[in-house]
């Protein structure tokens, strides 16, 4: 099992004084990305039969019908239901990436940013990575690894309140998900690199 020596990160000036609406922007256009846009109904000319009007205009006494498909029939279409629709929401990169950087400030600034030269479980066992976040005393952790080895995985996927991911897959939403972030120094020295 890997020692962890968290280590004082101290976040560069660009990452302060972040609007939070960057953040909240991006946290819509994501959920509205993960929506599962399977509501779907049919309308009047959509459904099925109402080819032959179904009784005489005039003599009955009643309403005239047209078609038996009308929404006003049961098995008939139905009247402004829901439909196939884009609920994409485009964020600027610009914005993607002041939405991280405010979020990770967020997590140093309340003292929940923990950062280590690398995290790896070689027996695998869940034991072992329990033992290794017992040490920063937090419900919930995000994990940030360069890469995920099996055992290391292994060792953390049964654990609850705890999510690992590769850095390709950080984003804002996660980081400002979890109640503390526990992130290799390599990637947050590429994160917080002058461009």
């Amino acid at each position: 099992m890997s020692k962890l020596e968290l280590t004082n990160y101290e976040l560069p000036e660009k990452f302060k004084g972040i609007n939070s609406h960057n953040l909240y922007l991006y946290v819509k256009s994501y959920m509205a990305g993960l929506r599962a846009n399977t509501a779907r109904v049919k309308n009047r000319s959509e459904v099925s039969g109402g080819g032959k009007k179904p009784k005489a205009q005039k003599g009955s006494g009643g309403a005239r019908w047209g078609s038996k498909r009308s929404p006003l029939f049961v098995g008939g279409g139905q009247v402004f239901g829901p439909t196939k629709r884009n609920y994409n929401l485009k964020v600027n990169t610009k914005q993607k990436v002041l939405a991280l950087q405010y979020a990770l400030n967020e997590q140093a600034e309340n003292n929940t940013l923990f950062v280590t030269d690398s995290i790896v479980i070689e027996s695998g066992k869940t034991k072992d990575a329990r033992e290794l976040l017992s040490k920063l005393e937090q419900r919930d952790t995000l994990i940030v690894v360069d890469t995920m080895d099996e055992k290391t995985y292994l060792a953390f996927r049964n654990m609850k309140n705890c999510y690992m991911i590769e850095k390709q897959e950080l984003n804002a939403y996660v980081v400002a998900a979890y109640r503390s972030v526990l992130i290799e120094k390599s990637i947050l020295d590429n994160l917080t690199k002058e461009v």
